[in-house]
């Protein structure tokens, strides 16, 4: 009763305050702004150059420039953060023509998504309710529009890598999850129904996605890159994005620029600086993905690192936000500082003596709005100053100004600045047909990881089964930050209740996910107390009633996610002490991981024989569990990331250079990997054949074209994921043992055959050599396909003359 009372408190709060801005606004109300076609945006009654959307977007923005002051341009430099972040209050009200942004802002971020803070979510109606959201959404841009100058409308950022972040949305596995499918079609999906759900709520550009190569199995942020390979994270980013930006309904924002996830150790925190990186390894790995999104899906936002390479803070540095980003590499948007980058230039890099030489050179350096989780004054006060002492120049400002302009005018606010329809977002947004997209995305990112004696499927017929662990009803993942906060989810044991009903399941937790002194425990392992051992006992009590064991273990957003890394990646607290406990009691036993990053599972791997990895499966990841434990589904997932035996191997990644990760010649430590880059097993069985390189000798710049061959031979249908390797065999610079250059996830019904092809660009055979150009040198590039990085079952060559 509460909780009710207060919505409506919060909702009648926010309509007296728009019914004191409508007093303001009475005057202009007489002569509607609105025209047909246009919008007088500066209220002269007459058509302007940029307010005419039959004028090219260049004219459009050259006649806006050309008509605003310094205050205005400023104002055009800087982001507001939303209600209860910085902005106090959920709708305009009057004391907002008294605020800096009064003369216009850039954009606000995060408004009335739901999320005020790790582990808070908004109850206001604004919020929960899609109609009254889209209405005040409508309302605050309804500020910018009517009450400002020149009408410039604010683009409404926001975050978005498993779905748009709101309060409900369709929500996606995240991003590792997205990359364990291996399916670009899906991915395209997910943009596209991103970018739709998103507009559709009122935002206008969403922080996505998240371009970087994983480099470190410890990194607390896994979740939200697709992998470790360069290739793979680029096929999905221009999928991503392309889907985003699909008909300009929202600009993508990818992120995060440049060399970020190879941090020192994969420390996270304040430790986020230092990166230990090579200069190829960062063009061929780090930058790789950047490269090709920028050239083939042009987003439109792009946010710069807080990290530095080599001694220079990256979001101070021309190099790589002009010379890079720009010049190299055609980008056309606009950049947004990630959070503080650019106050640490000032308090953490100190490479500038204040904020205000902070804001030099941040600006200077190619930055368009400043991002962070302050009041816009803090630095459009600075950017001002700057300008009246002549240290930046005009010409600077506009330029800036301008880059932010061109995407406000690309994704239509100018034309088109509000939602149209509540009910229409009603109906789009968390549809049933997009949750079957989720669905799905959830079912192909489960991997199989060893199935000893075909232990699984697991009968549907089974008088009982246990399900244990402390995973099986905790999907926190499901509804944290970066991706749609509250929509409806099915953890694993409902998953198996609903399968199978729930009289045939028993539940016992068995072991929290952490014990009572982790983290310390991770370096000081403590006993279990009474009540820990007495939680184990209860778990192997249910495992002997029942005719097999389904343990759900691993880590979930305590263990990882931002500001979360690990110094082990074993599993936490007493878990492995519960499996042993009911792997002990004989019966079938089969585990469940659950968790972002790789887990030293050894003992489980050898003992137990049925291992699921799930990753964060989203929402809909109870449901797309049991249907791959009970066979409903043939799962067909691939790990993007290497899982080592021990923390001890790292750094261990793919790709690799020559014998760089070998164990041969050693004779003191454990050898080899648990699981390969590219591993995942199936229900059935695949055959490869016939792998044909054409042309065999290359003399002109056409691409090279790969075929082969692969037949379902077992007894069921099934997804296998073919991946196409190079090998430049002989060069002037070590290079790497295999490349990913292809890949293709293909679904084939017991028995069939089908014939796949691969297109490698020469761009591709290309290398960094001594000198540090980019060159196509002549020779053998050997060519494998295969099942997985370590499990090639053709190979051929093709020589480039």
């Amino acid at each position: 009763m509460q909780l009710h009372i207060n919505k409506i408190k919060t909702f009648l709060t926010s309509l007296l305050a728009l019914l004191m801005l409508a007093g303001v606004a009475h005057a202009q109300s007489a002569k509607s702004i609105y025209k047909k076609g246009w919008i007088d945006l500066n209220k002269n009654g007459k058509k302007d150059v940029y307010e005419d959307p039959s004028r090219s977007i260049n004219e459009r923005v050259a006649d806006l420039i050309s008509q605003m002051t310094l205050e205005e341009k400023t104002c055009q430099m800087a982001t507001l953060y939303g209600w209860k972040r910085i902005l106090k209050d959920s709708l305009p009200t009057p004391a907002w023509k008294n605020e800096i942004w009064k003369d216009g802002i850039a954009n606000i971020d995060e408004h009335l998504n739901g999320f005020i803070g790790w582990g808070k979510t908004s109850n206001s109606i604004l919020v929960t309710n899609l109609e009254k959201h889209v209405w005040a959404m409508n309302e605050t841009q309804r500020f910018f529009i009517e009450q400002t100058r020149l009408g410039i409308p604010a683009d409404f950022t926001n975050e978005g890598i498993r779905g748009v972040e709101a309060y409900e949305a369709t929500a996606f596995p995240t991003q590792l999850n997205m990359g364990m499918t291996w399916d670009k079609d899906l991915v395209y999906q997910e943009g596209l129904i991103t970018g739709k759900e998103a507009r559709a709520l009122g935002y206008t550009n969403v922080y996505a996605p998240i371009l970087d190569v994983a480099r470190d199995q410890r990194w607390g942020r896994l979740e939200e890159s697709y992998g470790e390979d360069p290739y793979l994270v680029a096929r999905l980013g221009v999928a991503m994005a392309t889907g985003m930006q699909d008909h300009n309904q929202i600009a993508s924002t990818v992120k995060h620029f440049a060399v970020y996830s190879a941090n020192k150790g994969a420390r996270e925190g304040l430790a986020r600086t230092d990166p230990q990186v090579a200069p190829r390894e960062v063009e061929n790995v780090l930058l790789y993905p950047f490269k090709h999104v920028f050239k083939e899906a042009a987003p439109l936002g792009v946010m710069s690192s807080y990290n530095d390479y080599d001694g220079v803070p990256i979001s101070g540095s021309d190099y790589w936000l002009i010379k890079r980003l720009r010049q190299e590499m055609g980008f056309a948007g606009y950049v947004v500082s990630d959070s503080d980058a650019l106050e640490y230039l000032y308090n953490k890099h100190h490479v500038a003596a204040s904020l205000k030489e902070a804001v030099y050179q941040a600006f200077m350096a190619g930055m368009n709005v400043r991002t962070t989780f302050r009041a816009p004054d803090s630095i459009i006060v600075y950017l001002r100053q700057l300008v009246r002492e002549n240290r930046i120049p005009m010409d600077t400002i506009n330029s800036r100004v301008k880059d932010v302009l061109r995407v406000k005018f690309k994704v239509g606010m100018f034309d088109h600045p509000y939602v149209e329809s509540a009910a229409a977002s009603r109906k789009l947004v968390n549809s049933a047909a997009n949750q079957a997209v989720a669905l799905r995305a959830s079912l192909e990112s489960i991997v199989l990881l060893k199935n000893k004696g075909d232990i699984l499927p697991l009968a549907k017929t089974l008088n009982r089964v246990a399900v244990i662990g402390p995973n099986a009803t905790n999907d926190s993942y499901a509804h944290t930050h970066y991706g749609p906060l509250m929509s409806p989810s099915v953890n694993v044991l409902q998953g198996i209740q609903n399968k199978l009903g729930a009289a045939k399941v028993s539940y016992a937790k068995g072991a929290d996910l952490v014990d009572k002194t982790w983290p310390e425990s991770e370096i000081l392992p403590q006993p279990m107390d009474a009540q820990e051992q007495a939680m184990v006992d209860s778990a192997v009590q249910a495992a002997r009633a029942a005719d097999v064991a389904v343990v759900v273990l691993g880590g979930n957003t305590r263990t990882a996610g931002e500001n979360k890394s690990r110094i082990s990646l074993d599993l936490p607290g007493h878990q492995l002490d519960l499996i042993k406990a009911v792997k002990a009691t004989g019966k079938p036993v089969v585990v469940v991981l659950i968790g972002s990053q790789p887990m030293t599972i050894n003992w489980i791997d050898k003992y137990v024989d049925g291992i699921i990895y799930a990753g964060y499966p989203g929402v809909k990841g109870g449901t797309a569990i049991a249907d791959v434990l009970f066979g409903d589904y043939n799962p067909g997932g691939k790990l993007t990331l290497t899982f080592p035996k021990s923390v001890g191997q790292l750094p261990l990644n793919f790709p690799t250079k020559p014998n760089a990760q070998t164990d041969e010649g050693e004779e003191a430590k454990a050898k080899g990997l648990l699981y390969p880059f590219g591993f995942g097993l199936s229900y059935t069985s695949f055959v490869y054949s016939d792998l044909s390189v054409a042309p065999v000798a290359q003399g002109s710049k056409d691409d090279i074209r790969v075929s082969v061959d692969i037949t379902n031979t077992g007894k069921v249908a099934g997804d296998e994921v073919v991946q196409i390797y190079i090998r430049d065999v002989l060069s002037s610079v070590t290079t790497y043992e295999k490349l990913l250059k292809g890949f293709e996830r293909v679904h084939l019904a017991a028995g069939e055959k089908r014939t796949l092809h691969f297109s490698i660009p020469q761009e591709e055979l290309k290398l960094y050599n001594r000198s540090m150009a980019f060159v196509l040198e002549p020779g053998e590039f050997k060519v494998m396909a295969g099942s997985s990085s370590a499990d090639i079952r053709q190979t051929a060559s093709f020589f480039i003359k």
